[in-house]
């Protein structure tokens, strides 16, 4: 007989759908499974074999052939097993074929008959959008956000039997979300001193500008880093289940309630691949650390210690907020509309500028080479971040709490989003001459500054984004000013690496301009 359950499988962060055709006939016994099934897929014979013994369910001593179409694309993981249970049990009679008809299936099968949570289920379940489906029980709240109704959670396969086969309920489980508080942020308020590192933090955050910190260890680069997700908003129901779709293909865990509503934060190690950071992989295209941390802050700490390649692997993420994987078997796009935030010492030794700097000439100057131009001309705010001195850190009082930065952030973001884009950031360069117009000192500072070369044709454009972003947070007023300009510029100017001499790099306390020459 022949029996045919639906699934999926993942590809890349989408779901594949897959026909699993299960055809139990007379012949020697064996098991084969055939339709590009890799690895994990090819040991379901031993899962699902033991699963359904273990189930009290009659195992056929007959010839088994399992074939996944279509056969054009490999398929991975677990999550199969319990459709070639389901079609196993359907093509020997022991679930009536009628009864699977509208069903379909999702679940890794534990060896005593368990269903267990596979990856991937949301994107997986999105592409089975016309049957119910049949889930884990531990993935249930995930699986309703593309299912709602349909989803039919299950503990175990006995379960499934008993709701198909024998008319009993399927089993209870609780899909409902929970409003659980988000865990605690670090705050803002803790960061003694660093007025303009904090400036720097809260024109990232506003505006959607990829920051640059650079300093000696113990400046607290890594401390403001962690806490520029706390200014960020709350993700939107688009933006939530976007990222819960990313994370749950990559095998990330997700919070009690299954929807991310908080900015993801990633910092991943700076011995990363390629692979891991940007995706990809040779057995499936996996999302990286780059389009995990999508609408959120990706983190990258020692910047100076990255594979200059892995580096300029962001180059186009950076531009477009995709990264597009290139494979023989095709080509994969996966969101990475993501803040970058990078932190580095000045030198190999960290002292930098000093006369404590052990670092010879040559080490500096290669040091300094392994983040290129190009990616740092993608970079919009460059700022460096000095130790504090003991009074700021033992007599000073608190800054602004990162709630009280967060409500000025929200502001400029509900700005950015009535001129139809999600952050100053994103604006083209005609939405920048409409919503960005220069004053005169303005567009003779820009000017100066491209005539010396201090700008590429990017450079401009993306000081005037940050000069957008500082108008809207003083009062958001139409018009950009000299001021704001020069302002920008100076978040602009590469801060000192390779042993030069150490120029903090601050915002204008007086709104003056600055030299182009010196940007």
């Amino acid at each position: 007989m022949l029996a045919t359950v639906p699934s999926a499988t993942l590809d890349g962060i989408d779901g594949a759908r897959v026909r699993v055709e299960v055809h139990v006939a007379n012949g020697l016994p064996g098991f084969t499974i055939v339709g590009l099934p890799d690895t994990s897929c090819r040991e379901a014979r031993d899962r699902v074999r033991a699963a359904i013994e273990s189930s009290d369910l009659d195992w056929p001593m007959r010839r088994v052939t399992v074939n996944l179409a279509p056969g054009g694309f490999r398929k991975v993981g677990a999550g199969l097993d319990l459709a070639v249970a389901l079609g196993i049990l359907g093509a020997t009679g022991q679930i009536p074929l009628e009864l699977l008809e509208g069903v379909a299936a999702v679940g890794e099968l534990g060896l005593d008959g368990s269903v267990r949570s596979v990856r991937g289920i949301l994107p997986l379940v999105d592409v089975l959008a016309d049957e119910r489906v049949i889930v884990p029980a531990s993935d249930a709240r995930v699986a309703v956000l593309g299912l709602e109704e349909r989803a039919r959670p299950v503990r175990s396969l006995r379960d499934v039997v008993g709701a198909l086969a024998q008319g009993l309920p399927w089993p209870d489980v609780d899909c409902r979300f929970d409003d659980e508080p988000a865990p605690a942020e670090p705050d803002l308020a803790d960061v003694r001193g660093q007025l303009g590192a904090r400036r720097a933090l809260e024109l990232a955050a506003a505006g959607g500008h990829h920051l640059l910190l650079v300093g000696p260890p113990g400046a607290g680069k890594t401390m403001l880093a962690r806490r520029l997700v706390g200014l960020l908003p709350d993700l939107g129901p688009s933006a939530a289940k976007q990222v819960t779709r990313v994370h749950s293909a990559a095998g990330l865990s997700l919070p009690p309630g299954g929807l991310v509503r908080r900015p993801p934060f990633r910092a991943p190690h700076h011995s990363a691949t390629m692979a891991s950071l940007v995706g990809g992989g040779s057995g499936w295209s996996h999302p990286g650390e780059v389009s995990s941390a999508t609408e959120g802050v990706l983190f990258l700490d020692e910047l100076g210690e990255f594979s200059p390649r892995v580096l300029d692997a962001l180059r186009q993420p950076l531009e477009e907020g995709v990264v597009r994987i290139a494979r023989s078997g095709g080509t994969r796009e996966h969101p990475a509309r993501m803040l970058l935030v990078a932190a580095m010492n000045p030198c190999p030794c960290g002292e930098g500028g000093t006369n404590n700097c052990r670092c010879s000439p040559s080490s500096r100057t290669r040091y300094a080479g392994r983040v290129s131009g190009p990616l740092l001309d993608r970079l919009d705010v460059m700022v460096h971040v000095d130790r504090p001195s003991p009074v700021a850190l033992l007599d000073a009082q608190p800054g602004e709490s990162s709630a009280v930065v967060a409500e000025r952030v929200a502001e400029v973001r509900d700005l950015a989003v009535r001129r139809g884009v999600n952050t100053n950031a994103e604006l083209s360069r005609d939405a920048l001459d409409e919503f960005a117009p220069l004053d005169d000192d303005a567009l003779d500072l820009l000017h100066r500054a491209l005539v010396v070369g201090a700008l590429s044709g990017r450079g401009a454009m993306r000081v005037r984004a940050v000069a957008r972003t500082i108008r809207d947070l003083d009062d958001g007023s139409a018009v950009i000013r000299g001021s704001d300009i020069g302002e920008a510029l100076q978040f602009r100017a590469r801060p000192p690496m390779g042993g030069d001499k150490v120029t903090p790099v601050r915002p204008p306390i007086d709104g003056g301009s600055v030299d182009a020459e010196a940007s």
